[in-house]
């Protein structure tokens, strides 16, 4: 079975990673403009952009081994093949909760199922940072960049300045939660139905302060390499707007894709159209939007399920009794 399932699991991933890229209206265009680019001689900051790649999903990994310290003790480069490893299984799901599963492999057969709990705290706090920033993003939004002139289609001011005080209430209920993880647990613990099963999430208590904020700390530098990737691809592609405006609508966009559930693998349209509407504010590129989107979709997501596809084959489930 160990022998078998890695190689089965390899060509299925492999297999609907291709089928479902190959499908992606205008991927073929944004490509070709990717490709001469690098004609063009801009290939330094695409080989910028894919170091900072390596850097990102370097910082989950970092985050994921810290997490994974209570239960299991993990080294960063088999952190890193989990991560990896579950952008192949994400890319097939919705809002890539997929991704437990893919990291789960890696981990002992009686820690599998309670990494999950301690997973998800992780992807919590990268959602708060995600909040938080987007938040402060619409107010610059708001403030710096909406007017007579550019205004967000079927967005009015008011329903705008309404989502930004809700947005603020569920950031400060967002962050109450992360840091009272420990007590919240106590307290779900005691629930009878629940108790029997309290050994999947009792590790959770062990989350005091410090190591929350050090994990939040992490989301933060994660995101901010986010922005760098895209204020780059947007030069790239001759796509002329101010940074401190560029961050807000990516900040924005962010915002936007974690908040509407869409399967990865079909995110690359939804990217695309909140792209243009936001950046469209900024710039009439439409074109060098469309590229900076895929770009950044086929670097940060396609790329690292091919190799966490490939990462499978080594992947052995079952221990020899």
């Amino acid at each position: 079975m160990n022998w078998f399932i890695g190689p089965v699991l390899f060509v299925w991933l492999a297999f609907s990673i291709y089928k479902q890229v190959s499908e992606q209206q205008d991927l073929q265009t944004s490509w070709q403009h990717i490709v001469d680019t690098v004609v063009q001689g801009q290939w330094k900051w695409l080989l910028l952009v894919f170091a900072l790649m390596f850097v990102n999903w370097g910082l989950e990994a970092r985050k994921w081994q810290l997490l994974m310290q209570g239960i299991e003790s993990i080294s960063f480069w088999r952190a890193y093949r989990a991560i990896f490893t579950g952008q192949s299984f994400a890319l097939n799901t919705v809002n890539r909760v997929g991704e437990y599963l893919g990291r789960m492999v890696y981990l002992q057969e009686g820690n599998r199922l309670r990494s999950i709990a301690l997973s998800v705290a992780g992807s919590f706090s990268q959602l708060i940072v995600t909040m938080l920033m987007g938040l402060l993003s619409l107010v610059y939004l708001r403030v710096s960049i909406l007017d007579d002139t550019h205004h967000l289609q079927g967005l009015s001011v008011f329903w705008l300045d309404g989502l930004m005080y809700a947005l603020s209430t569920g950031v400060m209920v967002c962050l109450i939660l992360y840091y009272k993880l420990s007590l919240i647990t106590k307290l779900v613990e005691k629930i009878p139905l629940v108790a029997k099963y309290s050994f999947f999430i009792d590790k959770l208590e062990d989350l005091h302060w410090k190591e929350l904020t050090r994990i939040l700390s992490i989301s933060l530098s994660r995101y901010m390499v986010f922005i760098v990737q895209y204020l780059i691809m947007l030069h790239v592609f001759e796509v002329d707007v101010r940074m401190l405006d560029g961050a807000a609508v990516i900040g924005v966009m962010f915002l936007v894709l974690a908040i509407v559930p869409t399967i990865a693998l079909a995110e690359l349209g939804l990217r695309g159209k909140v792209s243009l509407q936001l950046i469209g504010l900024l710039s009439v590129n439409q074109v060098g939007i469309i590229a900076t989107a895929a770009g950044i979709w086929l670097i940060n997501l396609v790329i690292p399920a091919l190799a966490g596809s490939i990462f499978i084959l080594g992947i052995r489930l079952f221990k020899k009794v």
